[in-house]
Formats: C-alpha cells, structure tokens, sequence
C-alpha cells in the first residue's frame, strides 16, 4: 500500500525542472529581457529575408529549368520552405566565409606561372622519364583523367543533356 502511495506522487525530475526554471526566472536580470527581445527582433528579420531569397531562387529555378523547375518544386510539398531556407542560409554562410578568409580568384599571372610550369615539364624528355622510372606515371595518369572527367562533366551540365546539344 505504500509504494502505491509513491508512485501516485509527482517524479522527483519534475520537481527539479521546474525549480530550475524558477531559479532561472528569479536571477534574471531586467536588462535581459530587452535584449532578448532586441535579439529576437533581429532573428525574425533574417528568417524574413531568408524566405525572401528562397522564394526568389525558387522562382529562378523555376525559370531556369522550365518544366521539370516546376516538377520538381511540386514534388518537394511540404518540404519545399525548409530545403529553399537551408539553401538559403548555406549561401550566405558561404558568403560569409568568403569575406572572412578573404578568398578571391587566383590572379591572372598565378594561371599564367602554373601552366608555363606545366608545358615546361612536359616538353622536357628527362622529367618524363623520371616519372616512370619512379612510378609517379599512374599517379599524374590517374590526375589527367580526373581532369578529363570534371571537363566531361562540365560539357553536360553546359548541354543540358548527355549526349548532343540541344539546337532547336
């Protein structure tokens, strides 16, 4: 009779929760709650922007890809917001690492010193044989044809279609 006593009796973890959020409450501070009001501001601000550039990407995609933009963006429903705001937010991380790192395209006479480098290398009969003698031939053979497959890719994506271009 008496365990049924306890067990009718409120969990001790509740108990504890809810003293916690009661001491939270207690020390809090009357400042914070316009700051917290100032950071939520700020927070709703930027998921409204985000949605912004969702919806618009959405519509550019949809522009983009034509029917099947719009196929697809059909069949996404209900997760249609939640993929467009992550892209969303992804892009301007991206762009903020961007800024951050202070990444930029490699000027023109970097491109220029590495493929001088390069056609010198090659042109030269001696580095040519070092490379089998040493066996570093399959790794730069296997470099050349990762290069011939991005390029590959490329021409695809540049076509929109596996085999042909599209000429009508």
């Amino acid at each position: 009779m008496v365990r049924s006593l306890r067990l009718s009796q409120p969990l001790r973890p509740r108990r504890t929760l809810q003293s916690r959020a009661t001491q939270s409450a207690r020390f809090a501070s009357s400042t914070s709650g316009s700051s917290s009001e100032v950071a939520q501001k700020k927070a709703q601000d930027a998921l409204a922007a985000a949605q912004k550039y969702a919806g618009n990407a959405v519509e550019k995609g949809k522009q983009f890809l034509g029917p099947v933009g719009e196929k697809v963006a059909n069949l996404l429903g209900a997760y249609r917001q939640p993929v467009t705001y992550n892209f969303s937010v992804a892009r301007e991380l991206l762009k903020q690492v961007y800024v951050a790192e202070r990444l930029q395209p490699p000027s023109l006479s970097t491109i220029q010193t590495a493929y001088s480098t390069l056609w010198a290398r090659v042109r030269n009969p001696a580095y040519l044989r070092e490379l089998v003698r040493s066996g570093d031939i399959t790794k730069v053979g296997v470099y050349a044809l990762e290069a011939y497959g991005i390029f590959k890719i490329g021409e695809i994506v540049g076509r929109r279609s596996l085999v042909g271009y599209n000429v009508q």
